[in-house]
């Protein structure tokens, strides 16, 4: 299911590194060396074989993200207003019907990510699925249809910032995983070392 052509050429992957990282000292978490090799490399090379093409969120270190070789988009508003906005960044930049997002930390994604994320998507007929993993709802690892840009871009104007409650507001679907490690993403410079 992985391997999917059919499934990945209505993918764009979105890898969400818009963030201010302050739990990382304020360092850009995507650029952090993780076993020799920026975090963001971990994450590319985990979605590349799941989508059609990808794009990176970042609000800052944009040249630094741009050398990596994929599109790099920017949130609309100014402010950090979380991974919500990248999310809207990354729903106007796709010429695809779905946008795969993960987070630019979590060095371990799932391999099928997209195509279990699908699954759930089209046997609920969701607008949006997200991972769950150990009875805990993974809202960035998700699959949106790329029409949620007007609905999400109308949450944000009004003050909205929780994913969860986006997700309700539109209907959802959780696909379950049972690697908790696929999830695992690294904040602090005491997670990095662990």
């Amino acid at each position: 299911m992985p391997d999917d052509p059919a499934l990945r050429d209505r993918l764009t992957g979105l890898i969400l590194a818009g963030g201010r990282a302050r739990r990382m000292g304020g360092e850009d978490k995507g650029l952090v060396p993780y076993r020799g090799r920026p975090l963001i490399e971990h994450a590319l090379e985990r979605l590349r074989p799941q989508t059609a093409t990808l794009a990176i969120n970042a609000n800052r270190s944009r040249a630094a993200y741009a050398r990596f070789g994929h599109p790099v988009v920017a949130d609309a508003e100014a402010g950090f207003l979380g991974p919500l906005a990248g999310m809207l960044a990354g729903l106007r930049f796709a010429d695809t019907e779905l946008v795969l997002c993960a987070p630019c930390d979590c060095p371990r994604i799932a391999p099928d990510l997209g195509a279990r994320l699908a699954a759930a998507l089209e046997d609920d007929g969701a607008p949006v699925a997200a991972a769950a993993c150990a009875g805990r709802l993974q809202p960035v690892f998700a699959l949106l249809r790329r029409d949620l840009a007007e609905p999400l871009a109308a949450f944000l104007a009004a003050g909205g910032r929780k994913i969860d409650r986006f997700y309700e507001q539109q209907g959802y679907a959780a696909a379950a995983f049972d690697d908790p490690d696929a999830f695992r993403n690294i904040n602090t410079p005491e997670e990095l070392a662990a």
